[in-house]
């Protein structure tokens, strides 16, 4: 079997995928105008797809009030400092930041819908295809 998609039921679906593909790089692959008004979102590879939808008969869990560790979504980066800056001047939230070791770098941050991003600048990338 091959990974196909993750899906997050959020509030606002066509805003945060806006969000998603003009600040973190995903692009839009498949999208519905009524309800639900999903988005499916991939990276730039298309082997890491997101839905975003919005599904009354299923709760909206609230990032914000669980710690970012619980859930968090992680993308990876050349300038982490650099993403922080231009991230929060987009709507993003601080967190925490972390180097845990010689040439790795990790930023903590929440969307402005509260879902935990992690930007990792890493010495040695986790998938080297």
């Amino acid at each position: 079997m091959r990974f196909e998609h993750f899906a997050l039921n959020v509030e606002q679906p066509i805003k945060m995928a806006e969000w998603y593909c003009d600040h973190l790089g995903l692009h839009l692959v498949h999208e519905m105008e009524k309800p639900p008004f999903m988005r499916f979102l991939a990276d730039d590879n298309d082997q890491v797809v997101m839905e975003l939808y919005q599904n009354p008969n299923a709760p909206i869990t609230n990032h914000a009030k669980n710690h970012h560790l619980v859930f968090h979504m992680a993308f990876e980066s050349s300038n982490a400092e650099a993403d922080k800056s231009r991230l929060i001047e987009a709507g993003a939230t601080f967190i925490e930041e972390k180097g845990p070791n010689e040439g790795t770098h990790l930023v903590m941050l929440r969307d402005p819908w509260g879902i935990a991003l992690q930007i990792c600048q890493r010495k040695n990338r986790l998938n080297k295809n």
